[in-house]
């Protein structure tokens, strides 16, 4: 098998024609072109093709139930970044950051409809990475781009939670042991809960995780209130992967505009609430910090365990199947329980999570990294792919003037993705500068920590 993947074997030399509905089985034992009234029982059938040929494994893939989908995109976005949003509130004031809140779930809401409408259109893709390379003309060197971009990403995102494990437990502790200690055993123990090799088998902590972040967040809004002082969206990413574990790749609407809501809801409400209540100089990120009791405060955090935990083992189960179905692809050790496959699996687990730890030691700090990963790869996993990727879609399905034959619509449609483009590129460039130089800045304020330091990183009330 390519390097790149099983579908770069099996890409048709013209991009554009590839870009059409095509049948292709997940094994890449081939592929046609269908007639476009025969293209929902193709994909259909390639999915029902990969559920059955899965009976015989000891290990099934193709087993996640919308409700499942949904628990996972929940836990992903209702999560540690929400408890950012009020130190985002006091920037931006009330009005704007509720308008900014709304306008931004709108755009992951319809990029996120872009990404399941190509990955319906192509079942046999696994993950972003696929994408990227079938966005970008077959390009090998789009797919190994975009699978660094990809893996450095999420295991960012991994040490963001590292970092913000070892901050709850010198919270609880006052500062007990070193927090590099604090850090590894977070680390430790995000480990073992990352061996499941499904998302399936995920989905039931998902829901305890996303229960708890609720609760959390709940808790922390009433004691906001009671004490009277005087962003990130970027899931995307994921989005891919866990389509190509759903029973129903069809059914995916239904997960996301679930979570859709509920994001827009609890988002606007708690970032509102704690910063009505909390005040600008009193605001912290995460908002923990900002409640004045420190029981209450200790309280609220304990909830938000679970979460700590639990996404940084999503992003390290998606970096991991990534590695392990490239290096397994075809043999048995990928789908049954064999000791090449678990020592594999585990191996590869283990040194994401110790990468993690160590650039979760260099980069110390929450909304400088928090910063730096929307900048960075969220212009690219967030809107600049969904842009291109409806671009290249109505191209192909409409030809070079797709917009004018559609009338008003594609001239909207063609608008609102060269400016979801656009957005990216702002991320990109001006957003990555800024998001630099404010941890340089901070650097040289002394304002944050030194590397690999055992100094204390817990909230204080």
């Amino acid at each position: 098998m390519d390097t790149a993947g099983h579908s770069s074997g099996s890409l048709h030399r013209d991009p554009d024609i590839y870009l059409k509905k095509i049948d292709h089985d997940l094994e890449g034992q081939g592929c046609r072109t269908p007639a476009v009234d025969e293209t929902n029982s193709l994909n259909s059938g390639t999915v029902g093709l990969a559920i059955e040929t899965e009976s015989h494994n000891t290990i099934k893939y193709r087993t996640c139930s919308w409700q499942k989908t949904a628990a996972l995109l929940f836990s992903e976005y209702i999560c540690l970044a929400i408890m950012s949003f009020p130190w985002s509130f006091s920037v931006l004031g009330l009005i704007p950051g509720v308008i900014l809140t709304v306008t931004v779930a709108m755009i992951a809401f319809y990029t996120s409809l872009t990404i399941w409408r190509f990955c319906l259109r192509h079942p046999e893709v696994r993950d972003v990475c696929d994408i990227g390379q079938y966005l970008f003309w077959n390009s090998k060197i789009a797919w190994y781009l975009t699978a660094a971009m990809f893996l450095l990403n999420n295991t960012f995102i991994q040490s963001l939670h590292c970092l913000i494990g070892s901050q709850y437990l010198n919270t609880m502790s006052h500062h007990a042991i070193c927090t590099v200690a604090f850090s590894a055993i977070v680390a430790a123990v995000s480990l073992l809960f990352s061996l499941p090799r499904t998302f399936s088998g995920l989905s039931k902590l998902a829901t305890f995780s996303a229960l708890a972040t609720f609760i959390s967040v709940i808790l922390a809004t009433i004691f906001a209130g009671i004490e009277e002082h005087p962003f990130t969206f970027i899931g995307q990413i994921t989005v891919p992967s866990f389509i190509a574990e759903m029973k129903e790749p069809k059914e995916f609407w239904k997960s996301l505009t679930a979570v859709t809501i509920a994001e827009v809801v609890v988002f606007t409400i708690i970032g509102a609430i704690i910063y009505l209540y909390t005040g600008n100089q009193y605001m912290t990120a995460p908002a923990f910090g900002s409640i004045g009791n420190e029981l209450y405060m200790k309280v609220s955090f304990s909830f938000m365990v679970p979460t700590i935990i639990f996404l940084g083992v999503l992003y390290a189960s998606v970096s991991a199947r990534f590695i392990f179905f490239r290096l397994f692809e075809g043999t048995r050790h990928k789908s049954n329980h064999t000791v090449a496959g678990w020592a594999v699996w585990s191996g590869i687990l283990l040194g994401l999570w110790i990468l993690a730890w160590i650039i979760a030691e260099v980069i110390p700090f929450f909304t400088g990294l928090l910063s730096i990963i929307g900048a960075v790869f969220g212009s690219f996993f967030g809107f600049i792919f969904w842009g291109v990727a409806h671009i290249r879609m109505s191209h192909s399905d409409y030809g070079p003037n797709f917009y004018k034959k559609r009338g008003l619509r594609g001239w909207v449609e063609f608008i609102l993705n060269v400016s979801v483009i656009l957005i990216g590129l702002l991320f990109l460039g001006p957003g990555t500068y800024a998001s630099v130089e404010s941890v340089i800045s901070s650097y040289k304020e002394d304002s944050i920590v030194s590397a690999f330091t055992c100094a204390d990183n817990g909230l204080r009330s």
